[in-house]
């Protein structure tokens, strides 16, 4: 059913992108956002790097054929250019001085920020590669085939990717689970 959607969206973008492109963004700038959240573990970055992909998105539509726009996959595509925007990001931004918070932080009250945050943190834990594909596959919800097209990788290397880091993920909440009982 997603497929037929994506199919049906997409012949609409060939032929009127200007009165069909609010509906990619309704429909995929959620999921860009939430994976770019988990993948970066920052709010603001996860949201400039989505607002990015889809005017990147808009403006490389607006250059092709009616055919060409035919025959995209428009998940995959989209992940591609969100993922090229952020390996571009994360260049330049390790160009850059880090700021330093000087006041301690508060106590967080909320429970889904804490678990956010936990998330956050142990996802970053994971080599780049490993975290992309979980992401792509678990928050995001793509295929292997898709996660192998957005990133450019065999799909045999995604899966291994997932599975590596699907244990380290493992790993790392069983040692948080024995240092909270420690």
């Amino acid at each position: 059913m997603e497929d037929h959607m994506d199919d049906d969206l997409v012949r609409a973008l060939a032929t009127d992108l200007y009165g069909t492109f609010p509906r990619v963004v309704e429909r995929m700038g959620r999921r860009l956002y939430w994976g770019l959240r988990r993948m970066s573990g920052d709010h603001h970055e996860a949201e400039d790097l989505t607002q990015e992909t889809l005017i990147r998105a808009y403006q490389a539509l607006c250059g092709y054929q009616h055919d060409r726009i035919c025959e995209l996959k428009l998940e995959p595509w989209l992940w591609t250019i969100a993922l090229n925007l952020g390996r571009n990001h994360l260049r330049s931004k390790s160009r850059r001085p880090t700021l330093v918070k000087l006041t301690e932080p508060q106590g967080v009250e909320d429970p889904e920020m804490v678990d956010g945050a936990a998330w956050d943190r142990r996802l970053n834990a994971l080599p780049p590669t490993q975290r992309t594909a979980v992401v792509l596959r678990h928050v995001v919800g793509l295929g292997i085939d898709e996660i192998a097209e957005a990133t450019g990788r065999p799909v045999g290397t995604v899966k291994t990717d997932i599975h590596r880091g699907l244990g380290r993920l493992r790993t790392i909440m069983e040692a948080e689970t024995y240092d909270a009982r420690a």
